[in-house]
């Protein structure tokens, strides 16, 4: 392959850019070496001028590279820039691939593919045997597809690749790079970037209620008269921003003041037409303002940009394990961010960034973003991990290891979906793929709408199933406007005209649909119920989402199968339906419920015929929490909403036990009636037990008694009716018999309630404390030099030595001790206060005694 190092463009000749420097050791690493990890800034040209340098490599031989980036806009820019460098086309030597585009060829060398791709080809082929190079380009960005990637391309390398191994390039701008390096043992290159100085300007402090509108629009203002020669680049959180700013840019800014200036937008599901115009150079000396998303953070240059606004935000999917639900955040951008937005005023010269906070704020910014695996939705890792025969995410090398909680909660979505089984195989549960969840796992589109596919193709409903597939696998425009799915299919199909701005949204979904409609190859089932007309679209969302299913509340709103909250807009058609299948919800500032974004309605009798395997029937054994009694009831019910409901005259008498066992632990063991005594108890056995370990006395802890309640309480738990039945129970008997006869008698003898002393009366011994405790008049303790044991002489006890008024006077452990050189002390200062009581000169040979002295 010829690589060219000038060509006409905006940017400095390619032979000037710095990653130029390290091409040939970079050459020489892989050569010897397998893997290895690129960190270069932006700008350093890694992206573009690394993959056609190593085209030419010997050790590529026929194999292609595969060049992995995290976005669309990014894949062909850079498959356009190198095949410009080429003066080719690409699907030539360089081509790309990505959902609904591709462009290659028998010719092409290199490819750069979206992440969805990538993970595709992976399962097709775990060895990518035609592959020489993978490259993980921009890997600071840590998407959950990239992730997976590395982990899938690592496992096939050992099992399929050992002879003749693919080669890994790991490229980076600001991530922790040694640390990459480590996980996949690979040597380290760094390059250093071209970046031009950039003036960085801090703002007043950012407050989370303040409107982003207005500040921008000032801060474009300002820029704009400051910087009269400039083009301008301006991160916003969304493309909702985006649109309402455009339009006050125009409305305030763009007229006789500004007439050279002209706004883009720019963002992932963009057309391709105002995706190359955003990016491309205006002509005659006009400006540009680009709004954009994080999508121009990395890997693009937009040509005449050196005035960077930023706004300091992103907007981000988190995925809630409790809820199952992923919600879209608006957050601060990481430091690591602020440097690359930043950094994009000083690609083509020195520039300006005006940062929209303050200069303590920034030191407040975390030093990178979260990983998404840490925070995603792990339901289409768990197929894919099934479908290439991995079991646990253990078994696979991770820079961040998936959570247990949300690899929990897919493990429980693929189950309800019947995609996965799971069987115990010595003590370990083993996972494997249905047939079905095979035929789930073929398809490119999350479980949920894999899973409404195939059911849809089975119910005959492959063309609006498809529809809704395509419009759930990307941003959907409506979700503001209106909550009704039949609104955005009656776009889709014709039956309602099509705004002009959502006109390439339309194009772009039917294209997605007709894949989806091309790739399932189902046909009706026989045994399926056939869905009612007009009832097709909540059967489906039903479907993919059951736990989100929805029953009109008697006080107003909806509640989810899932338990919560959510509202519909008043003016909306749907909020008058008893049942709605709900697809989407968020969240709004100030609201207590979430808000219902995209639903359709469904119909009672549906849940008797086509969505009878969402309802289950189970024996509930419960407390009423409003009444504190025990309730016994047979129920049919989706999640938490119940559908009917009978009592159970008779019930389950382990059931009923089970239960009772668990709002035991719940409650602990204040809910049972332990006495003084009974606490005394507990720890004479616990001390018995501790000093002879090699007898069979039991754990009677309260740790322990909750744990093993169904050995010592279950049997007793019959009479229970109400929580203040436990109260009832004879705890004492119950408690005893954990101990056998001759353990009770022994009990008494090693560990005794009470205990005689000197002066014949009788004491009890406090086993709360540690050690022991004898509390008794001093005067009972006259001519006793030998401190009391327990078991079996053993165990000393504390003794407490008490005044007439029963305060100690003397703690000890040594009469002997005491007698001899405390004693005296003691004398000098009670005798005086307690006149009646003795006070020998020799305590040693005094009578020992209860009472005063002038009694007999």
């Amino acid at each position: 392959m010829r690589r060219r190092t000038g060509v006409n463009s905006d940017e400095t000749n390619t032979s000037d850019l710095p990653v130029t420097a390290i091409l040939d050791e970079l050459k020489s690493v892989l050569t010897s070496h397998h893997q290895a990890v690129l960190q270069a800034p932006p700008g350093a040209g890694k992206t573009t001028l690394v993959p056609l340098a190593l085209a030419e490599a010997p050790w590529l031989g026929h194999r292609r590279i595969l060049m992995l980036e995290p976005r669309r806009i990014a894949t062909r820019a850079a498959a356009q820039r190198m095949s410009d460098l080429l003066h080719e086309s690409p699907g030539q030597t360089v081509g790309y691939r990505m959902r609904l585009e591709t462009r290659v060829s028998a010719g092409t060398k290199i490819e750069v593919i979206t992440e969805g791709i990538l993970t595709r080809m992976l399962q097709a082929d775990p060895s990518l045997e035609d592959v020489g190079l993978l490259i993980f380009d921009e890997f600071h960005e840590r998407s959950l597809d990239a992730d997976l990637a590395l982990a899938l391309a690592l496992k096939g390398r050992e099992l399929f690749r050992s002879d003749d191994p693919l080669k890994l390039l790991i490229m980076s701008a600001t991530l922790d790079v040694e640390r990459i390096a480590t996980l996949i043992d690979a040597p380290l290159i760094c390059s250093e970037g071209r970046q031009y100085p950039v003036e960085i300007h801090y703002g007043r402090a950012s407050q989370p209620r303040d409107r982003i509108d207005d500040r921008v629009i000032n801060a474009v203002r300002d820029a704009l008269k400051a910087h009269p020669a400039s083009s301008l680049l301006v991160f916003l959180p969304g493309e909702a921003e985006i649109r309402r700013i455009e339009q006050a840019i125009v409305d305030q800014l763009v007229g006789p003041l500004l007439q050279d200036v002209k706004v883009f937008p720019l963002f992932g599901s963009l057309s391709l037409e105002d995706q190359r115009a955003a990016l491309a150079p205006l002509e005659d000396g006009r400006r540009k303002v680009v709004l954009s998303t994080n999508v121009a953070e990395t890997s693009l240059t937009i040509e005449g940009v050196d005035v960077v606004i930023d706004s300091g935000l992103v907007r981000e999917p988190s995925f809630d394990p409790n809820t199952g639900m992923t919600r879209l955040q608006t957050r601060r951008i990481s430091a690591a961010s602020a440097d690359q937005r930043a950094g994009r005023a000083g690609r083509l010269g020195p520039g300006h960034c005006y940062r929209l906070w303050s200069r303590d704020q920034q030191h407040q910014l975390a030093s990178h973003a979260t990983p998404e695996i840490l925070e995603a939705d792990l339901a289409p890792l768990a197929l894919t991990l099934f479908a290439w025969g991995v079991n646990d995410p253990a078994e696979l090398a991770w820079l961040d290891a998936p959570p247990a909680g949300a690899w929990q909660q897919a493990l429980a979505l693929l189950d309800l979906l019947g995609a996965v089984t799971c069987q115990v195989d010595r003590g370990k549960p083993q996972w494997r793929l249905t047939p079905h969840g095979q035929q789930m796992a073929s398809l490119p589109t999350h479980p949920r709408l894999a899973h409404m596919l195939i059911r849809g193709g089975e119910s005959g409903l492959t063309r609006p199933a498809s529809l809704l597939a395509a419009v759930f696998s990307d941003r959907d425009p409506f979700s503001r406007e209106t909550a009704d799915m039949a609104d955005r299919l009656d776009v889709l199909e014709g039956r309602a005209s099509c705004p002009d701005r959502y006109r390439g949204w339309r194009h772009r979904t039917l294209e997605l649909a007709s894949r989806f409609e091309s790739m399932l190859n189902v046909k009706p089932a026989s045994d399926q119920p056939p869905v009612a007309a007009g009832a097709e679209l909540g059967f489906l969302l039903a479907t993919a989402y059951p736990e989100r299913i929805a029953r009109r509340r008697h006080s107003g709103g909806f509640q989810l199968a899932n338990g919560r909250g959510a509202e519909i807009d008043r003016h909306c058609p749907l909020g008058g339906s008893a049942w709605l299948a709900v697809a989407e919800v968020s969240g709004m500032a100030g609201r207590r419920s979430d808000i219902i974004r995209s639903a359709a309605a469904l119909q009672p009798h549906q849940f008797e015929q086509e969505l009878a395997g969402v309802v289950r029937e189970e024996t509930v054994v419960d407390w009423d929490t409003r009444t504190g009694r025990f309730i016994a009831e047979q129920r049919r019910q989706i999640g938490s909403l119940v559908l009917e409901r009978s009592r159970l005259e008779q019930v389950p008498a382990e059931a009923k036990r089970n239960r009772l066992l668990a709002f035991f632990r719940e409650k602990g063991m204040a809910l049972l009636n332990w006495t003084p005594e009974l606490r005394q108890w507990q720890a004479r056995v616990e001390l018995v037990r501790q000093q002879r370990p090699d007898e069979d006395w039991p754990t009677i802890s309260d740790d322990a008694l909750l744990g093993t309640a169904e050995n010592w309480l279950a049997p007793y738990l019959d009479p229970i009716r109400n929580q203040q039945d436990f109260k009832k129970l004879d705890l004492k008997a119950i408690l005893q018999s954990t101990l056998s006869w001759k353990q009770q008698q022994r009990l008494g003898e090693l560990a005794p309630e009470r205990l005689q002393v000197p002066s014949g009366s009788s004491h009890r011994i406090d086993y709360l404390a540690t050690p022991p405790v004898l509390a008794v008049k001093l005067q009972e303790m006259f001519g006793c030099t030998a401190t009391p044991r327990i078991l079996e002489g053993k165990v000393p006890l504390m003794i407490h030595l008490l005044s007439p008024a029963g305060r100690p006077l003397q703690i000890t452990q040594d009469l002997a001790s005491f007698w001899n050189n405390s004693y005296d002390e003691v004398k000098k200062e009670m005798k005086g206060r307690y006149p009646k009581h003795p006070w020998p000169d020799d305590p040693l040979v005094a009578v020992p005694t209860a009472r005063t002295r002038h009694k007999t």
